[in-house]
């Protein structure tokens, strides 16, 4: 059913366990690994691969509300609802075990979706994946949660079994699915044992880009999510240069995620209704070297259909902003930038530079940009908005107008540790080495 997912920058995330204290202050260390390491890839090509991996997220993301608006409130079967659809895949993988004895398996991490979810026998229809099918039946800790529960009420389409358990549809942007009943299960995280954790029991998994992994976990901001059921309240990232995929990147949770020092900038999240899940910020202004932009102050906004407003989002790499807003941006830098225009659509960008022949980027000067937020300056020095591909000499910006949504992507999010506080619903950044922490 649809076309496959299309994970962005997956990252393999090997669990270390800091403190194996009580939920709420639980704390968990995980490393990410990007999705090119160990591949032979020239930068040109990872940056190609990236474009490709937003665009098609954007495509999703963007798709959201023209979904929305075809749902069916009320059916006789599960099989007959199209459920409110979700953001799709996220950035990372993540291993993990599931059940006792306990069952390996590496799940997609999502910052923009809530469920939990592996597939389970017995199949109906399940893609391939490298690791054994979790099987229910062999697990003397799972248990079926019933259709009364919180957990199958936060579901956004769900019905009761004959023997009163929750069964579950849920849809992402390109129609891929998962649908099975709603379980309670042990996962271990390292080398701890998390039990009675709410999740997607699969048997019918339709999305061919799932099979990076064995399901998904999901980071939003819903209580379906991980964060939310470890009640951790808080988790941060720190992503290493894109320059060396090699290099890992730590993910926190609970108190490890703090950040500490004084460049710390905090701004708040905003709400949708009609996308929960997402991590909304308020965007107020962008200047460009020296010079404030001018663009209408709805370019941004959130409107009441759900659409517009901006989302920081750790599953795409390219920065996308409204065209409103994108238009002035692009006149900005290419009346700033002293190189001749260069056809970037090889590389999947919108706007790159010719390098004069036996230059690095070192001996060019580019503009700085900075991104206004209420309350927080989010400045960023330039490898964070600008690539070089040293075999082809081209210079190119990664950002990319759009209608519909806004996203920060994480190009720009490269050696910053951001922090996602659910509890004060707010976002903190602050500029960090992150191969160091």
């Amino acid at each position: 059913m649809g076309r496959s997912i299309m994970p962005l920058l997956l990252l393999t995330l090997l669990l270390a366990v800091a403190s194996p204290a009580s939920s709420s202050s639980r704390c968990f260390r995980v490393e990410l690994t990007h999705v090119d390491s160990g591949h032979n890839l020239t930068k040109f090509e990872r940056i190609q691969r990236a474009a490709v991996r937003s665009h098609h997220r954007m495509a999703r993301l963007t798709g959201l509300h023209a979904n929305t608006s075809n749902l069916a409130a009320s059916s006789a079967s599960i099989n007959n609802i199209r459920s409110s659809v979700h953001a799709g895949n996220g950035e990372f993988l993540m291993d993990l075990s599931i059940g006792t004895p306990s069952v390996p398996f590496s799940a997609i991490v999502d910052t923009g979706s809530d469920l939990i979810w592996t597939q389970c026998k017995p199949c109906v229809e399940c893609f391939d994946q490298s690791t054994q099918i979790f099987d229910p039946k062999k697990s003397s800790t799972y248990s079926k949660l019933p259709c009364t529960g919180d957990l199958c009420s936060a579901l956004p389409t769900s019905m009761c079994n004959s023997d009163s358990t929750c069964e579950y549809l849920y849809s992402y942007g390109d129609s891929s699915s998962t649908q099975g009943v709603l379980g309670s299960e042990t996962f271990t995280l390292g080398s701890v044992k998390t039990p009675h954790i709410g999740f997607g029991c699969g048997d019918t998994n339709q999305g061919s880009g799932f099979s990076q992994g064995a399901g998904l976990v999901g980071l939003g901001r819903g209580p379906l999510s991980l964060a939310s059921q470890l009640n951790v309240g808080k988790f941060s990232y720190c992503l290493t240069s894109l320059d060396d995929t090699s290099k890992k990147s730590p993910l926190l949770f609970g108190s490890l995620a703090e950040l500490n020092g004084s460049a710390i900038k905090t701004t708040p999240l905003a709400k949708n209704s009609v996308q929960p899940s997402f991590y909304y910020v308020n965007l107020k202004g962008i200047t460009v070297g020296k010079t404030p932009l001018s663009f209408p102050s709805t370019a941004f906004a959130l409107q009441d259909d759900g659409t517009g407003g901006l989302i920081i989002d750790s599953g795409t790499s390219i920065t996308y902003l409204d065209t409103l807003a994108y238009k002035p941006l692009k006149k900005a830098f290419l009346s700033q930038v002293k190189l001749q225009v260069a056809d970037g659509s090889d590389v999947g960008l919108d706007l790159c530079f010719q390098m004069p022949k036996d230059s690095s980027a070192a001996d060019v000067e580019v503009p700085k940009l900075v991104f206004h937020f209420e309350g927080a300056d989010f400045d960023l020095p330039g490898e964070n908005y600008m690539v070089l591909d040293s075999s082809t000499g081209l210079l190119c910006l990664t950002v990319m107008g759009s209608s519909g949504m806004s996203i920060i992507g994480n190009f720009q999010q490269q050696n910053m540790q951001i922090l996602y506080d659910l509890e004060k619903e707010s976002l903190s950044f602050m500029p960090a080495h992150c191969d160091q922490l």
